[in-house]
């Protein structure tokens, strides 16, 4: 039985950053956590690229042009916090589906950052706080899957 995996190997990649600058004070802390995380993982300065969106609903565009463009991963930040409003459940889905079909579609792995918590305590515990950085596990996510794809079997 052969197994393989990805490493969270960054040498020689090049990465584009989305964030949302909706929610600013939760995405900042998001994208903090996913270009210190790319670079720990050996991506260079000059081949990591961010890139601002207004919202999570942009996310999905953005992500096809950055596909297109031959990053070989990519990060999509954003935060949408549930409020009194379906809003909250048509964006959120539209972004997760989206950019869900922007990597089935293109290929490129694209590590899922976008927070979907009840309330801004919950989503800043998951930018940076108690309860991790959901940036950085999406930056480590997006290169293990960059790195899983050049191999056989994958």
């Amino acid at each position: 039985m052969t197994t393989y995996e990805g490493a969270a190997a960054g040498d020689g990649r090049t990465v584009c950053i989305l964030v949302s600058r909706f929610n600013s004070r939760v995405t900042e802390r998001l994208l903090a956590g996913a270009a210190r995380t790319a670079l720990e993982c050996g991506v260079a300065e000059e081949d990591l690229d961010i890139v601002y969106v207004p919202g999570a609903w942009e996310l999905p565009l953005a992500a096809r042009r950055a596909a297109a463009h031959g990053y070989a991963a990519i990060v999509a930040l954003g935060c949408v916090i549930r409020g009194e409003t379906a809003h909250f459940d048509h964006v959120s889905r539209a972004a997760t589906d989206g950019l869900a079909r922007v990597q089935l579609d293109s290929g490129v792995p694209v590590g899922l950052g976008v927070l979907t918590p009840d309330t801004l305590e919950q989503a800043l515990a998951r930018a940076g706080g108690e309860l991790g950085n959901a940036g950085s596990e999406a930056a480590r996510a997006a290169l293990r899957m960059a790195d899983l794809h050049g191999q056989p079997g994958s």
